[in-house]
């Protein structure tokens, strides 16, 4: 008996197990991505859906899980006749955030291939999960590489590998499923519309029910078989209507009336291509066979929109994911048609029933149905007034202005930092630049430094036909050059000079801006500030640049400015940093007017702290936010002290940056 937690004893997660279950009945819906808190049953809930699926018939022997009433062709293990094979649980395949390309789509044995001309292939994560389930926890920390070969062959139904110039296929259908947390960063706006349905969970604040979820935890944790034959019940009931539900999905009509409302529903929320029409119409047929109907009616619909939609809504990485229900519920009511049920107190009238609270829920004793819905970027003090003058009195934030696209900001030199789209790296993929011995296992061939390591050797080897005799010695690895991400730190003044209204205003725009280029190019973050008597961290470095952007919404102004004290906080956190992830390259970004007031001598204590990031080699640009028809300059002074170079708002617009960047290196190179 299976000890992992029961699917039906979760605890008040009804969207989170709906969802699941109509990719298990109908896995072309395509995954689910699941964001949430942590400790929020995301995991339990994926894990225990693995003992709920039928069990599968594969070929006996073959590595790619054939089915054996219709086997792959292009079977590596094949070919394979058709015929009665052996019955097996449904897999469950994890992939670590940290793994490599080759343990998620295999590896080909290149000494092998080169040697004996044999394709010898060792299988990936992709063919374990063939028929099964392919779970993902932080799929948001994943590298864009993998996840690129991930949801190709999640889409194409097949992975492919293919190392010089030798090639191997293999049928990889599987329900994907991601979880995510996304204060630890969010997935690239692309990459979600890959997934097919997208759920928010949040822990209740229910007292009942988490004293509930308490109860069952602490019982399983005692006797993990006693509590799986607790729900042995309510578990079997739940597979018979999967099973039940799948038989039943092709007989489903997806009318014209329903068609229209999908269609209506996706043009008003103003998503982007039809891959959001497609996969509504999949998920409300789902619905409708997973409630043991042959008709899709307005509320499959409705639930649909609510599962398929918010996430393809996002315009930038600061827009909370949601749908607004009330225009959904228009939407649906303007295009309503004959096809639905004419009764309104029926399963397809227009009432509105709660989200995963209906006839198309899972059972989850103890809990109640509810939704938290997921909290947006503050927007508290966008409308309020803040007086023109510089005084040392606290003001209320301001809003930012619209953020704008800008020229990248690089890290001079070659790093070998995680994989981003920022600064020059040695990385696993991108250009060739040349050819070392492998250390530790073979993953990028340099086909031509390998044979001619081996070409000087073939007559003392007894070289007799025209194969090339390749030795291990021989082998090298490819040299490649691509981009990092960086650990873009923002010491932002906040200070009195800084508090005017459209100033300050501005000044949140750039930073704003300047987040959201950080997001593209998969950095960290971090926002230090600096007013009044000291500086603190807003926010420790971080992936979630949303976080950054909402501390940013928050920031009151006022105060004296003590700019040492935000460089050398600056400097404890980099240095903090640095031992933590010693690959990941840091670029200083200081958006200040260069004034230094409070204490004694503030504008040399500011230098000499300055110098201190010059010191350790520390990449910096100071935005100089000074205005006005009389300009001091000290924030060029405290780009000299930094090693860096100092830019106007102005001249942080894309459009007239574009000598930013050799500045800094120049700069850089003279230093060193």
């Amino acid at each position: 008996m299976s000890t992992h937690f029961p699917f039906t004893a979760v605890v008040g997660q009804q969207d989170l197990q709906l969802a699941l279950l109509l990719n298990s009945v109908a896995p072309n819906i395509g995954g689910v991505l699941v964001r949430g808190e942590k400790g929020t049953a995301k995991s339990t809930a994926v894990r225990a859906l693995s003992a709920l699926l039928p069990e599968v018939d594969v070929v006996s022997g073959c590595r790619f899980s054939c089915d054996p009433a219709s086997p792959d062709p292009a079977c590596p293990d094949g070919p394979h006749e058709a015929g009665t094979g052996v019955s097996r649980d449904a897999r469950m395949v994890e992939l670590p955030v940290g793994a490599s390309e080759d343990r998620l789509v295999g590896a080909l044995d290149i000494e092998r291939a080169l040697a004996e001309g044999v394709k010898a292939f060792e299988p990936g994560l992709l063919a374990d999960a063939h028929r099964g389930i392919l779970y993902v926890d932080e799929v948001n920390l994943l590298h864009d590489h993998l996840v690129d070969l991930l949801l190709d062959a999640a889409a194409m139904g097949a992975s492919y590998v293919e190392r010089e110039g030798v090639s191997v296929r293999h049928a990889a259908r599987f329900l994907l499923v991601g979880t995510m947390n996304p204060e630890e960063g969010e997935l690239r706006p692309q990459l979600l519309d890959r997934f097919g349905l997208t759920v928010e969970v949040a822990a209740s604040r229910e007292t009942d029910q988490r004293v509930e979820v308490v109860r069952r935890r602490l019982a399983y944790d005692d006797d993990p078989a006693a509590f799986a034959a607790k729900w042995a019940g309510e578990e079997d009931a739940l597979r018979a209507r999967i099973v039940a539900a799948r038989a039943l999905l092709p007989e489903v009509r997806l009318g014209d009336a329903a068609l229209r409302q999908i269609a209506a529903t996706c043009a008003a929320f103003e998503v982007d291509g039809m891959r959001a029409d497609i996969v509504m119409a999949r998920t409300a047929t789902a619905l409708a066979a997973w409630a043991g109907r042959t008709d899709v009616l307005a509320e499959d619909v409705r639930q649909a929109a609510l599962l398929a939609l918010p996430h393809r809504r996002r315009r930038n990485p600061f827009d909370a994911p949601g749908l607004d229900e009330d225009k959904l519920d228009d939407t649906l009511e303007q295009n309503g048609g004959e096809d639905d049920d004419p009764d309104p107190d029926g399963p397809g009238g227009g009432g509105r029933p709660p989200r995963g609270d209906g006839p198309d829920t899972p059972p989850a004793p103890g809990g109640e149905p509810g939704d938290t819905p997921a909290p947006s970027v503050p927007e508290q003090g966008r409308e309020q007034g803040q007086g023109q003058s510089s005084g040392g009195g606290e003001r209320q934030p301001v809003g930012a202005t619209e953020p704008f696209r800008t020229k990248m900001l690089s890290v001079p030199g070659l790093g070998e930092g995680a994989a981003g789209r920022r600064s020059r790296a040695r990385t696993e993929h991108g250009r060739t630049t040349g050819a070392r011995r492998p250390q530790g296992a073979l993953t990028k061939l340099h086909l031509a430094a390998t044979v001619q390591a081996a070409a000087p050797h073939q007559r003392t080897r007894g070289r007799s036909g025209r194969g090339l005799v390749v030795r291990r010695d021989d082998l090298r690895q490819a040299v490649r050059e691509g981009r990092e991400g960086n650990l873009v730190l923002f010491v932002v003044d906040a200070s009195g000079s800084m508090a005017a209204r459209q100033r300050m205003a501005a000044v949140k725009g750039a930073v704003l801006s300047l987040l959201l280029d950080a997001y593209q190019r998969r950095d960290k973050v971090g926002l230090i500030t600096f007013r009044g008597r000291d500086a603190e961290v807003a926010l420790p470095p971080t992936s979630s640049v949303d976080a950054a952007a909402a501390r940013l919404e928050l920031l009151p102004t006022g105060g004296r400015t003590p700019l040492a004290a935000g460089l050398l906080k600056a400097h404890e956190v980099l240095r903090v940093e640095r031992l933590r992830d010693p690959s990941r390259r840091p670029l200083l970004v200081v958006v200040t007017d260069g004034r230094a007031t409070g204490g004694p001598d503030p504008v040399a204590l500011a230098s000499r702290a300055a110098r201190l990031h010059e010191a350790e080699g520390v990449a910096s640009v100071v935005v100089d936010c000074e205005s006005g028809p009389v300009r001091l300059g000290l924030a060029g002074s405290l780009a000299r002290d930094l090693g860096g170079s100092a830019v106007t708002l102005d001249e942080l617009r894309a459009e007239a940056i574009a000598g930013l960047v050799k500045d800094v290196q120049e700069t850089n190179r003279r230093a060193a």
